[in-house]
């Protein structure tokens, strides 16, 4: 049985995930997981590299040390924010008509039409991912790729939908992780990632917003017929519902996340019971009192959610596919937690609304608190994709790793050394290593996305 490590970070405003799991064939152990606040990141893009670095690098050694590990390279997601669509096309002429067309041809057509997209400013712009949006030959028009693969035609167009984001963006995570000795495995379009970690088959076929609310970013990415058709954020999340308790309570940053936390809840008329709770707040230099009513809190809290919700609706008529959500909205990130979050979207929009938490019954997983929690939804998107992928993780024999490197410039593991070695810098890739959804991968694991499951609806 192949075993292999894989390990992945999530960047986000506040805070950094770490995550460590072993892979053996197919079956996924999640061996470690953690949480710690972040610095200098905004809107989950790394803009002071060397204050990332030092929380970064707190996580990174306390996983080596209980684990027992070098961890030389991760999997690391990419900015959710400032992310622009582009479409584009290509159409190829077949030198054999009669053939049948296979999965091979359909990926060559999509790298065709990454390699031939001109940037507006490619200086300052990368892609950051790629969706197919569909086919057409001689008997088709808009079919997938499932519809057009195995039949005969002179020619095949495809339409494509880029997502386009900020090379240094990029650039900042090279440096934040070279500056530890760590390098980058592969970096993921978080929304895909996230989407295919909450979300079931039946979902992205029928019609779903996924909205993710973030610690700094808040997003919505929509699926129909099974493909990801549109991604869009703001930047507002649950970092700021928190500045706002700690100017309207007169509270320090760390005490008005707490209090969040523990008595956060919008709609302050459907409170019941805690309407008319007071929460009592004592200063040990001062040793004075103020109070706080749960009632006051929420109004508070709800108010901004409310800007916030009003935001991603606006999103979801912005896709076009508004009148098409079949299967509603399922919500998810850190900032979605709130109490009655779920009901008051429904309210406003009129959407069915349930709760999106990773389905981590389809992941083994020794003790890792926190992994089921809708915050880390990225953070199992991106173990789901590196797992799929055979080249991220150690090798067993001296001739493959050796081939590995020459891939990936380096191990995600190395056995425990006195001496961490530099890694090797990973090349540049060409943008269809950011092709997503392979056709090979979908071909191979029969054209679903995701693996089965639902959570419990939020009450």
């Amino acid at each position: 049985m192949e075993e292999r490590y894989i390990a992945t970070v999530d960047l986000g405003t506040s805070k950094i995930a770490l995550s460590v799991a072993k892979v053996e064939d197919e079956h996924v152990t999640v061996i470690y997981y953690r949480e710690t606040p972040s610095e200098g990141i905004l809107y989950s893009a790394v803009i002071n590299p060397m204050k990332a670095s030092v929380p970064l690098k707190a996580a990174i050694s306390e996983a080596e040390k209980e684990l027992g590990i070098t961890i030389t390279q991760v999997a690391v997601g990419l900015p959710r924010y400032s992310i622009k669509q582009e479409a584009t096309s290509s159409t190829v002429s077949r030198s054999n008509p009669e053939g049948l067309i296979d999965a091979d041809e359909v990926q060559c057509l999509g790298d065709m039409a990454l390699d031939s997209f001109k940037l507006a400013n490619p200086n300052e712009q990368e892609i950051y991912g790629a969706v197919i949006q569909s086919y057409s030959t001689d008997d088709f028009i808009q079919g997938s790729a499932e519809d057009i693969i195995g039949t005969t035609s002179a020619s095949i167009s495809g339409n494509f939908k880029l997502f386009v984001g900020a090379r240094k963006a990029t650039r900042n995570l090279d440096l934040l992780f070279n500056g530890l000795n760590v390098a980058i495995a592969r970096k993921y379009f978080l929304p895909d990632a996230s989407a295919r970690a909450v979300l079931t088959d039946s979902e992205m076929e029928g019609g779903v917003a996924l909205v993710e609310i973030g610690g700094g970013v808040s997003s919505v990415t929509v699926y129909h017929g099974g493909i990801l058709r549109y991604y869009g954020s703001i930047p507002f999340g649950g970092k700021v519902v928190t500045s706002d308790i700690r100017i309207e309570c007169g509270l320090h940053t760390e005490l008005a996340e707490n209090i969040k936390l523990a008595y956060g809840a919008c709609l302050p008329d459907r409170l019941q019971n805690l309407e008319g709770k007071v929460l009592q707040i004592s200063d040990d230099e001062t040793a004075n009192y103020s109070e706080i009513q749960v009632k006051f809190l929420s109004q508070i809290i709800t108010a901004r959610m409310r800007e916030i919700l009003e935001a991603v609706l606006y999103l979801i008529q912005e896709s076009g596919y508004a009148d098409r959500l079949r299967c509603g909205v399922v919500l998810t990130g850190g900032g979605a937690g709130l109490v009655n979050t779920g009901v008051m979207l429904g309210e406003m929009s009129g959407y069915t609304v349930r709760a999106g938490f990773p389905r981590i019954k389809n992941l083994s997983h020794q003790g890792c608190e926190g992994l089921g929690e809708m915050s880390a939804a990225a953070t199992v998107g991106m173990i789901l994709e590196a797992r799929s992928d055979k080249y991220l993780g150690c090798a067993g024999e001296a001739a493959a790793q050796e081939e590995q490197e020459q891939d990936l410039g380096g191990t995600v593991f190395a056995p425990e050394a006195e001496s961490r070695p530099e890694p090797r810098k990973k090349p540049e890739k060409k943008h269809r290593s950011r092709f997503l959804g392979s056709i090979k991968k979908s071909i191979e694991n029969g054209f679903e996305g995701t693996i089965g499951g639902l959570f419990d609806e939020m009450q």
